[in-house]
């Protein structure tokens, strides 16, 4: 056993300016594609033949990454080992008409990604950031990062009745912000303020992506700073630990005796079905093309999968202190604990007894300390994009992440040395 990870603030402190630097799947991706690249990391298109040489390579589709390196030497019938993760996170999406409004206030209309906690929409600073797409087919990433819309919640005094029944949202009716004023709706108004906005001539833009986000930056919360509050940790802050290890294995003085994979995926908060989710061909058809690209076999593309060993990131639920009925009574994830390893004999999760065993001699190896989560048996419970990994691809897959409070809300709280924990633990994993 190595000696325990000692905690660094300088990887939450990172951990904050990767999430402010990245409001939308699109924008953590080529964020952590900009770490791949100082890391001597290479692009390669799907569109080129690729050579079997070694190093580090990575494959950008839209909103998901897959980042891989290969050791000097390596044989063709090399297995990986993958972290897995999601770039998306629920929120509220630009819809093709944006433009709306009524009784003089301008407003954008919205609809609901994934699964929000729509209260905590409610009242904030909202910016506006994600992908448009011009005439020629290319794309360009937008990002007004300031105070540009709000979803205005009702006062008090029009409805009493929220004291005594709890707030009731109307998801299509409660939940389309405010921009401004104006008594006429102009078609065509906001995406024409945002092709200004990136320096685009009008009428370039003839498509886009786009999300709302919280303008408040991360921050530590608490007396002594032990916390940290912030956006989209659901799943950034995986993503960021999976940059981190795999650009330190890649740059490390010893040879990882299998080929470590970063596969960080969109479209995981609604079910993982598409071109760059993990229920797609996005990541089998990498790692194929790279046991072929080394000259390997159909033989050495299954001897590759069969020794293949997949961690699936994604946060978790910390014990609750105002709701610790709804927790299992005898598994109480506590933040700052270390990561969690996610079990459900339904396969909600993919953990089974080997993986178990799989991660927790990883986590010795890193010196870093883990905790169970198991859902309470009343609970219904969720899932990651482990169990899709493992059925569509044939490959040993264990679930894992960092226990969080207010999952799914604008701003999610975890422990503020949960993350480096953890970015320790999946380094340990790659080396192995």
């Amino acid at each position: 056993m190595t000696e325990p990870a000692r905690f660094d603030r300088g990887h939450t402190d990172d951990l904050m300016t990767f999430l402010a630097a990245s409001p939308s799947p699109y924008h953590a991706v080529a964020t952590a594609a900009e770490r791949l690249e100082k890391a001597g990391f290479r692009q390669v298109a799907e569109t080129d033949a690729w050579d079997g040489t070694s190093g580090g390579k990575y494959v950008l589709r839209g909103g998901a990454i897959v980042a891989w390196y290969v050791p000097e030497g390596a044989a063709p019938h090399t297995p990986f080992r993958i972290v897995g993760a999601h770039t998306d996170s629920p929120n509220l999406r630009v819809k093709p008409l944006p433009d709306s409004g009524a009784h003089g206030w301008r407003q954008v209309a919205v609809e609901i990604y994934g699964g929000p906690l729509l209260n905590s929409w409610l009242d904030r600073d909202l910016g506006l950031a994600g992908r448009l797409t011009l005439r020629d087919g290319s794309t360009r990433l937008v990002n007004v990062d300031r105070p540009l819309l709000r979803v205005p919640q009702l006062a008090i005094h029009l409805d009493r009745s929220v004291t005594a029944d709890g707030l009731k949202l109307d998801k299509q009716r409660h939940l389309q912000p405010v921009w401004g004023l104006g008594h006429d709706v102009r078609d065509g108004d906001l995406i024409a303020f945002l092709e200004e906005t990136a320096g685009l001539p009008a009428g370039e833009v003839t498509g886009w992506d786009l999300m709302t986000h919280s303008v408040e930056k991360p921050a530590y919360l608490g007396r002594d700073r032990e916390l940290l509050a912030g956006p989209r940790m659901d799943n950034l802050l995986s993503v960021h630990a999976g940059t981190a290890a795999l650009t330190a294995v890649a740059s490390g003085a010893s040879k990882p005796a299998s080929i470590p994979v970063l596969a960080a995926f969109d479209h995981e908060e609604n079910g993982s079905q598409s071109d760059t989710g993990a229920d797609g061909p996005l990541l089998g058809n990498v790692l194929e093309r790279s046991v072929f690209a080394r000259g390997g076999s159909y033989e050495d593309r299954a001897r590759a999968f069969a020794g293949t060993v997949c961690l699936s990131s994604d946060t978790g639920h910390a014990v609750h202190p105002n709701y610790a009925e709804r927790h299992d009574p005898t598994h109480h994830p506590r933040v700052n604990g270390g990561p969690i390893l996610k079990v459900n004999v339904n396969n909600r999760y993919a953990t089974d007894g080997s993986g178990r065993a799989e991660f927790a001699a990883a986590c010795e190896q890193a010196g870093v300390p883990f905790q169970s989560f198991v859902s309470n048996n009343s609970m219904p419970c969720g899932t990651t994009i482990g169990p899709i990994t493992a059925a569509r691809h044939g490959i040993k897959t264990v679930d894992i992440g960092v226990a969080i409070l207010s999952m799914h809300s604008v701003r999610e709280l975890c422990g503020a040395d949960d993350p480096f924990l953890l970015a320790n633990a999946l380094t340990a994993f790659l080396e192995r």
